[in-house]
């Protein structure tokens, strides 16, 4: 993997010292029917998976951004409560339960931001959340932000909650399979999107091959990778400084990582030649 040259890193640390304008209080109308997928705890895979099928079907509906990521998530749910199902894990007891814990993050985020109650949604979550609601950006962007939030904000929190010990050498085992199922739905999930969302997705995904490069370091395997780096300091911190130094850090991360996916159509001509490359439709108006 292709190391962060010092002038990404230069503009990574600018991005999360810069306030963010995106964080602009932009928030849907309040649904009942929305709030009772998302208010009670999961209570197994299969709930947590049903649920968020449920709630993908239903911002999908309404024509809400945020279902773009569902359809992602709640694919790869149920995926592992397949395996699981068939016995592919050390520990799928550990697995079943990270899995749930992970899921919860996630809801509790997006029922802060259904409620209003935007202080107690994580900021790379509310970039993600507010982002999709507006509609401005592309689908494929709406997508990546929420895979940011989830996995270089969330997942080392998750990781600690629900304990990586003992047996920690069989739990890591247990999460890198995990990636080889990510790895195994990555056309799947193409073919997903370009059917529910954008046509040409696969153009776009051809035009950001630069922003792929300079993403390098946010890679799902890598942000999983330093997920449970995150974790383990979690773990073994033993003084409180630590654990708020690592907060700090997956918040400083995941935000600067959110400024980047942004960064590609900040540019009105870029964003609009993308756009009509989402649509499968022509690049330019002469193609017309």
């Amino acid at each position: 993997m292709r190391r962060m040259t010092f002038d990404e890193g230069r503009k990574l640390t600018t991005a999360v010292r810069t306030p963010n304008p995106s964080l602009s209080g932009v928030r849907p109308e309040s649904s009942a029917a929305v709030l009772d997928l998302v208010e009670d705890p999961f209570r197994d895979v299969a709930d947590a998976h049903e649920r968020l099928s449920a709630l993908e079907s239903l911002l999908y509906e309404r024509d809400d951004r945020r279902a773009a990521f569902l359809t992602i998530y709640a694919r790869v749910t149920a995926e592992v409560d397949e395996g699981l199902s068939r016995d592919a894990f050390n520990d799928p007891a550990w697995v079943a339960d990270y899995l749930v814990t992970f899921a919860d993050h996630y809801r509790r985020a997006f029922c802060a931001f259904e409620r209003g109650t935007v202080d107690e949604v994580p900021d790379p979550w509310r970039l993600s959340f507010e982002t999709s609601v507006r509609g401005d950006a592309l689908v494929s962007q709406d997508i990546l932000l929420g895979i940011n939030a989830h996995v270089n904000y969330d997942l080392a929190l998750a990781l600690s909650e629900v304990g990586i010990d003992p047996d920690r050498r069989a739990k890591y085992d247990d999460h890198r399979r995990i990636n080889r199922v990510l790895r195994s739905l990555v056309d799947e999930e193409q073919d997903l999107i370009a059917e529910r969302y954008a046509g040409g997705i696969a153009d776009v995904d051809e035009s950001l091959g630069r922003l792929d490069e300079t993403l390098s370091f946010f890679t799902l395997r890598e942000g999983r990778r330093n997920a449970w780096r995150g974790a383990v300091v979690l773990t073994d911190g033993r003084y409180g400084p630590v654990k708020r130094a690592v907060r700090w850090y997956l918040k400083s991360l995941s935000m600067g990582a959110g400024h980047f996916i942004l960064a590609p159509t900040t540019n009105a001509a870029v964003r609009e030649r993308l756009e009509r490359l989402e649509d499968g439709g022509p690049t330019t108006r002469s193609e017309a």
